[in-house]
């Protein structure tokens, strides 16, 4: 049997932050893995979203200020960047299979960027939104740091848009596959690219854990997309408005 002592000097241990607040991220996301396994991977048990909504509520149930809690979240959040670089090594290894897509990968890139820049601006006019909310929702499609930059260029509020392109990125991520299913689409280059273009980091890491080629592509998608849209975006912008 495990000694209960060592069990409450370990708890006491895990207690001191701002190591509580790192442990209750991990805690979290693997409570909600577990039953999105346990659930044969269905869409709406996606762990991202289940595990910000245990801690979202934690936080708000204890009224826990957010600097507070990333005070233990931060070494999570310091990961994201040698993280994204490591997506270099796969897309190395798969060089050659990009290459011979990339008629197809710039096709997708350009109306897949366009459409996202035009649909949601054509819903934000339709519902008469206030202008600095719709630049802030526009850079939505890409990367939270780039979506952050765009739209503190272009007049936004880059704390709205963070939480936006993340909102985006889950529901990406939980419906993607849904989705793909639903229209037959078997490659999974094509599932790949698709997730990274619309739904970035969540979408990559979604694509990853069911397909290697599948997250080859949609790290090519995510990269790609940030890259488009912080061009055309300005761009767009300086002739809507």
């Amino acid at each position: 049997m495990i000694d209960q002592q060592k069990l409450y000097e370990i708890w006491v241990y895990l207690q001191a932050e701002p190591l509580f607040w790192l442990t209750l991220t991990i805690g979290s996301y693997l409570i909600a893995d577990y039953f999105y396994r346990r659930s044969n991977l269905f869409p709406l048990l996606n762990p991202v979203a289940i595990s910000v909504l245990i801690v979202s509520v934690i936080l708000l149930t204890f009224d826990i200020q957010y600097e507070r809690y990333f005070d233990g979240a931060k070494f999570i959040h310091f990961l994201l960047g040698p993280a994204t670089v490591a997506l270099a090594i796969p897309i190395y290894k798969k060089w050659d299979l990009i290459l011979s897509n990339s008629r197809a990968i710039f096709i997708s890139l350009i109306i897949g960027s366009f459409f996202a820049i035009f649909i949601t601006y054509g819903l934000s006019s339709y519902f008469e939104l206030q202008q600095e909310l719709i630049l802030s929702l526009l850079p939505r499609s890409v990367t939270a740091p780039i979506a952050m930059g765009i739209s503190e260029l272009i007049g936004g509020i880059p704390s709205l848009t963070a939480i936006i392109t993340i909102i985006t990125g889950i529901i990406g991520a939980s419906l993607g596959i849904f989705v793909f299913d639903l229209m037959k689409l078997k490659k999974m280059e094509a599932r790949g690219f698709s997730l990274g273009l619309a739904s970035h980091g969540v979408g990559t890491a979604r694509a990853m854990s069911r397909d290697t080629n599948a997250g080859v592509f949609a790290a090519v998608g995510m990269g790609l997309s940030g890259l488009v849209t912080s061009v055309i975006l300005p761009l767009f912008i300086k002739f809507i408005f």
